[in-house]
């Protein structure tokens, strides 16, 4: 017996050697796999050249009556005045009309593609890409045409209806819009060279992605235009007011940074920004809903050739008594509230401007960084580019649009009956029958009506 101990003591102490052994070499592996994952880190960084920093624009006659601040309160004098700029201009479009608002989204979805670009195309400069930039513009080119002609014949079906040329365009236009990228994917893959295939592709994959980020995203902000106004003007001034609230209340009182990839952004602004904006998009929405110009679906009149916002307004925008909560009562003294529904529906739209807008401002700050860089361009004093005014932005026209959809948005009368006077009289005429049978079964028409 003591034998079999001494052999099995003998077997299980073998065991445990190996199993430390086996440690030891997955702990050396994992090691080994650290040490290379770093490597490779280092090696992409090393790719990345240095990007030349951005020229400082800021007006000279500026700098002049700033030279006595320090850094950080002349940053607070640009930015402001050049935001007021900005502001000021942006009322003046407001006023122009929704055609010049259009036209507004279209040069700020041109300009901030042309940043992201610009950025890809100074980093790798040096490789010297074939057809890179002439493609790029090539792709915008296409993704425009098929998103502004599925606009057009969407929204202005009655003024193509009397052009026969555009008739042919809107009823091939996707395929036509196909045939077009078609065209561009094949000047791609004739334009690979070798020892750079690698690079080509990735810069491929670059384009597309910025595709994505900004003509779909303008797209849904022209979108959300159509709907009235309001659903334009009360996203993008609660994006800004919260940008604007959310920087006073961080310089003031900042002390908690809030998040690594913007070491600026801080808890006080973050919550700050949020308490502001609800209150700003609350009375924001008061004002426009008492207003047609801004309430109104945007609508093409083809017999004036202009764009109408004339209309009976909605149940949103229509003043509604409501029972305050019992808990407020007590504070505020009032038992019942008057407001527009719509102003229910500003503080889900502020909500998330504030809440999760930033994260497409925190989102742009990483890629940024992983580039190099400070801003997207030097556009504007004291901001950088557009595209660093414009990175929340984006992501708000998405959740608007898929707010409208979702909670608003029901069966339009007035854009189904702009469809059905496209079609051929005998299609028509096989609506009306149906239509009349449905309503007949409905009891809605009296089965002996003739028509």
């Amino acid at each position: 017996m003591s034998a079999r101990r001494r052999r099995r003591a003998a077997t299980e102490q073998e065991e445990e050697e190996e199993e430390e052994e086996a440690a030891e070499a997955g702990s050396d592996k994992e090691v080994d796999l650290e040490e290379r994952l770093h490597e490779v880190d280092l090696r992409s960084d090393l790719d990345i050249p240095d990007v030349p920093p951005p020229t400082d624009s800021t007006p000279e006659i500026l700098k002049r009556a700033l030279s006595g601040l320090s850094a950080r309160w002349k940053n607070w004098w640009i930015r402001g005045i050049l935001s007021l700029a900005m502001i000021s201009g942006f009322f003046l479009i407001i006023y122009l009309g929704s055609f010049m608002l259009m036209l507004l989204v279209l040069s700020i979805q041109v300009k901030c593609y042309h940043e992201i670009i610009t950025i890809g195309y100074r980093v790798y400069h040096s490789y010297d890409l074939p057809w890179f930039r002439s493609l790029s513009w090539y792709f915008l080119l296409c993704v425009n045409y098929f998103f502004y002609g599925e606009t057009v014949a969407d929204y202005f079906a009655t003024f193509v209806q009397r052009r026969e040329q555009l008739q042919f365009l809107i009823r091939y236009h996707r395929f036509i819009s196909f045939a077009l990228y078609l065209t561009g994917f094949c000047m791609f893959v004739l334009s690979l060279v070798k020892k750079h295939y690698r690079l080509q592709f990735y810069m491929f994959a670059w384009t597309h992605v910025t595709l994505l980020i900004t003509v779909t995203q303008s797209h849904l902000v022209i979108q959300n235009l159509f709907e009235g106004m309001i659903w334009f003007l009360v996203p993008i001034s609660s994006v800004i007011c919260n940008d604007i609230t959310a920087y006073i209340f961080g310089f003031f009182f900042g002390r908690t940074p809030l998040i690594k990839l913007s070491p600026k952004k801080t808890w006080e602004g973050f919550i700050g920004g949020f308490f502001s904006t609800v209150v700003f998009g609350f009375i924001f929405s008061y004002f426009l809903a008492q207003h047609q110009y801004f309430v109104c679906p945007v609508e093409y009149n083809s017999e004036t050739n202009r764009f109408v916002t004339e209309c009976e307004p909605s149940e949103l925008f229509q003043m509604k008594k409501y029972s305050v909560p019992p808990l407020f009562q007590a504070v505020l003294g009032w038992e019942t509230v008057n407001m527009y529904p719509f102003q229910m529906h500003s503080f889900a739209l502020s909500t998330f401007a504030s809440l999760i807008g930033p994260f497409g401002g925190f989102f742009a700050s990483g890629f940024k960084r992983a580039f190099k860089i400070k801003d997207f361009a030097d556009t504007i004093p004291g901001h950088g580019g557009i595209m660093d005014r414009f990175d929340c932005q984006y992501l708000m026209a998405t959740f608007v649009h898929v707010y409208i959809t979702s909670f608003i948005r029901g069966p339009n009368p007035s854009k189904l009956l702009k469809q059905l006077l496209i079609l051929q009289p005998e299609q028509q005429l096989s609506v009306y029958k149906t239509l009349k049978s449905h309503l007949v079964e409905k009891g809605i028409l009296q089965p002996s009506l003739r028509g």
